[in-house]
């Protein structure tokens, strides 16, 4: 009983440092923001972005600390009982589903850059960014090609990722960011590849219609971060068994 309750125990202070993870890389993206403010007030956000950048590495640290006690927990569980065994392997595929963990394997990695500076291209908003919406296409993209994991600049494609206009920026899982966009997708490089390279595909079309430079390399080893945010459910319960009586 004593392991159950360890694992317990440690799989909350896992979950715990996990929410004050994600709140702290929130802070530092909400902090760290364009703009012109006065100079007076520049060396106070200085201070503290660089105070919620300490607080993020240091709460990522317990985060790995916890994740490490709890893979000795489950892994000592395991090899005394069948059945914890494969639910755990259960447990490990679900994470790796949902993006709850980093992962690696063979896929493309995909550059996209805004036209080069023109007399025709010369608006202050890039190009890609007033064209947000061809990165969600992209996404479609690649899932419907056998993508296992996505990640644009270093965010974590899941299930409940947002991409949208935000000012001049798009924001990706409720966090601001720029071009140049450089997509990670794992699954088979080559399916992908020609799935986004096809005659009128998206690539001809970021190509021909924007202008923008468009690289795809495919590669035998591409990481992926996992999603560093908090999903939170307002609506949906799971079914019990008495909800089906």
């Amino acid at each position: 009983m004593s392991k159950y309750i360890r694992i317990l125990s440690t799989g909350l202070l896992a979950a715990f440092i996990g929410v004050v993870l994600a709140v702290q890389m929130g802070s530092t993206a909400g902090t760290d923001q364009g703009g012109l403010v006065p100079y007076s007030k520049v060396k106070d956000y200085e201070v503290a972005l660089n105070e919620a950048r300490l607080e993020k590495e240091e709460a990522l640290k317990e985060l790995e600390a916890a994740e490490a006690r709890l893979a000795i927990i489950e892994n000592e569980m395991a090899q005394d009982d069948e059945v914890i065994e494969a639910m755990l392997a259960e447990t490990e595929k679900y994470k790796l589903l949902t993006g709850a963990v980093d992962v690696h394997g063979p896929g493309i990695i995909m550059t996209i850059k805004d036209p080069i500076v023109t007399d025709e291209f010369m608006d202050d908003m890039s190009v890609i960014t007033y064209h947000y919406e061809e990165l969600l296409s992209l996404v479609n993209k690649l899932k419907e090609a056998g993508a296992e994991a996505i990640s644009i600049n270093e965010h974590r494609i899941i299930q409940t990722t947002e991409i949208s206009l935000a000012g001049k920026n798009i924001n990706i899982n409720g966090k601001a960011t720029a071009p140049p966009y450089y997509v990670k997708a794992i699954g088979d490089p080559t399916t992908m590849t020609n799935a986004l390279t096809i005659r009128s595909g998206i690539v001809e079309t970021l190509k021909k219609n924007y202008n923008l430079i468009v690289e795809i390399e495919m590669v035998e080893d591409v990481a992926i971060p996992r999603y560093d945010g908090v999903i939170t459910l307002r609506y949906a319960e799971p079914i019990g068994a008495e909800d089906k009586e």
